[in-house]
């Protein structure tokens, strides 16, 4: 310690402490409490005119400490009461624990908040399966864009309802152009979804490499695409496809086929010059390649492009859109020889009768041929025993028969003619074909739900593309969709609530006053009624928009935000630990990235 002065502390001359002398000070106040009487401070420079000593006094006070005591004790409430209401607020659970205000309003109000709180409590209340999924269900809807969608609900469960799929907790919208086109076709878009690739325009199974008609440059194995149905069954998994339109067609062939213009279904829609290069069409490819051969469920229509030379009736006509096998093949019929050749059970239906009267646990392998080209539209269908099939019939018969595996099953479920009707400018047909979709959704969930699989099936609802169908303002609440909505400003002439940007009728001029015909001297509900559009082509063309996608069940999180149409394959994929996450350190390390 420094040395002490001589100067007497009680001096006349009063002196400036030190801050050594202060210390000093303050530790022989605490000493020698006396000590203060023989102490003479100077006037401290400034305006500070404190004096230590009572702030030492206050220090040691017992206002002091009682101020100190109750400031911790208050501080550390605070904490607490912060960390349990961040912590409450961050797992709410149910919304019996979610307080708020309750109010008297009219009833035009009071409705839309009840219903604002129910939606709530379903969205704080949800709770993420995130097991890996065992079984996998994909919905097709072709065609099917939002417009679409929108229009089929009012038609079947009014504005304020929802279908079966609008009530999966995950959905998503998909990016639907292709590699060459900004609109794309359902093979290109097929090819996306189930592959995880996108391709060129009217090209399937095969990569942007290879253009549209080039036989040399699709040969090459590593222009190949593979898809989830060959990664499923890689890993041992039962695989189908349930199809209303042939089972050759864009959708469904991009599951198994490598070729690189669509119309090749059968030899008589492929160049001599292909096939003398020893390109094979979709229907051989189905038949008679590995891929195709294990597929363990076949259904839809397409009878002309497997069997040669068949005849159309009334109630099964022959499609004249497409192609007609002439080269005296008889592809159902090698089917089953190939069957009974391997020693496996298997079933060869095409009709109501033989789909009702198969036992699907009897069998592993079922090939359901139900028309000469695509299945007639469900309000059209002949529903006796020699008739055709409802989607949700043969849906449930495929998963009787995928059921039967201990490794879970990968279902493909394509509602193919909601796109063509939309071809047709039919709307009504179009509408009603979604509707028959989401009963196939419905029966599914049932079915799931019965035999205890709900838990562990990922089911996806989605579109390949859409179609330039449009809603036009502004008819009534509750009006029928396939009604009026107001007049046009020109001439005054009706137009109805729907209508297409493009369609084979086009504009639809009346010849005797050169405007645009009055849609009111048509029957505008009725099934076969064109709606009328702004641009003649030779059919209704597809639209670009986004398409929705919807999942539910194990591992429906992966679906969320705005995504490439490719990314559906992967997350497929990864949700069944198939393709390049069988087994991996990836599907491992993501599945630890995941919080639980």
């Amino acid at each position: 310690m420094e040395k002490r002065s001589g100067t007497p502390i009680n001096s006349q001359k009063s002196r400036k402490l030190s801050d050594v002398d202060m210390t000093e000070v303050q530790l022989n106040n605490l000493e020698d409490p006396s000590a203060k009487e023989t102490v003479e401070i100077g006037s401290l420079q400034g305006n500070d005119q404190s004096n230590p000593v009572q702030q030492t006094k206050w220090f040691r006070s017992r206002l002091f400490l009682i101020s100190v005591v109750f400031s911790a004790l208050l501080i550390t409430a605070m904490c607490i009461g912060f960390v349990v209401h961040y912590g409450m607020s961050g797992d709410v659970g149910d919304m019996e624990t979610v307080s708020y205000w309750p109010v008297d309003l009219p009833k035009e109000q009071q409705g839309w908040y009840d219903q604002g709180i129910d939606e709530l409590q379903k969205a704080v209340s949800r709770q993420f399966n995130r097991r890996r999924a065992k079984n996998v269900i994909l919905f097709v809807g072709d065609g099917m864009g939002p417009n679409t969608v929108t229009a089929a609900r009012i038609l079947g469960v009014k504005e304020e309802g929802l279908l079966r799929w609008e009530k999966f907790p995950d959905m998503g919208l998909l990016k639907t152009y292709c590699a060459d086109k900004q609109v794309p076709d359902s093979f290109s878009t097929a090819t996306a979804l189930f592959g995880g690739v996108k391709v060129n325009y009217e090209t399937g199974g095969v990569d942007a490499n290879v253009p549209l008609g080039n036989c040399t440059a699709s040969l090459k194995e590593d222009h190949h695409v593979q898809t989830i149905l060959k990664w499923a069954q890689v890993d041992g998994m039962r695989t189908g496809f349930v199809t209303t339109t042939r089972v050759t067609h864009a959708t469904p062939a991009a599951l198994y086929a490598h070729v690189p213009d669509r119309r090749w279904e059968c030899e008589s829609g492929m160049p001599a010059e292909a096939q003398g290069q020893g390109c094979m069409d979709i229907a051989r490819q189905l038949i008679e390649q590995p891929t195709g051969q294990s597929i363990n469920v076949i259904m839809g229509g397409g009878r002309q492009m497997l069997v040669s030379d068949v005849t159309g009736s009334a109630g099964d006509p022959l499609d004249t859109w497409a192609g007609q096998s002439k080269d005296g093949r008889d592809l159902i019929r090698d089917w089953r020889q190939k069957k009974e050749d391997e020693g496996v059970s298997h079933a060869v239906v095409q009709n109501n009768r033989e789909l009702w009267n198969l036992n699907g646990q009897d069998v592993d392998y079922v090939l359901g041929i139900f028309a000469n080209g695509h299945l007639m539209y469900d309000h059209e269908r002949d529903r006796s025993d020699a008739g055709m099939p409802s989607l949700s019939n043969m849906t449930l018969k495929a998963l009787e028969v995928l059921g039967n595996s201990d490794k879970g099953f990968l279902l493909v479920v394509e509602a193919g003619l909601i796109d063509q009707a939309h071809h047709r400018g039919n709307a009504r047909k179009a509408l009603n074909e979604v509707l028959e979709l989401n009963a196939a959704v419905e029966s599914t969930l049932s079915f799931l739900k019965t035999t205890d699989r709900l838990d562990e099936t990922l089911v996806i609802v989605t579109a390949d593309h859409s179609h330039s169908l449009t809603i036009n303002g502004h008819p009534d609440r509750g009006s029928s969709i396939l009604g009026l909505a107001g007049n046009s400003k020109t001439e005054g002439t009706p137009y109805t609530t729907l209508t297409y940007g493009t369609s084979y009728q086009g504009f639809q001029v009346d010849p005797q006053t050169q405007n645009r015909r009055d849609p009111t001297a048509d029957d505008i509900t009725a099934w076969e009624y064109t709606q009328q559009a702004a641009i003649n082509t030779d059919e209704n063309l597809h639209g670009g928009s986004d398409v929705t996608i919807h999942a539910d069940g194990a591992m429906s999180y992966l679906f969320h935000g705005v995504h490439e149409q490719s990314y559906v394959a992967h997350a497929i994929s990864y949700a069944l630990r198939i393709g390049r996450f069988r087994d991996s350190s990836i599907a491992e390390t993501l599945a630890e990235l995941t919080p639980i």
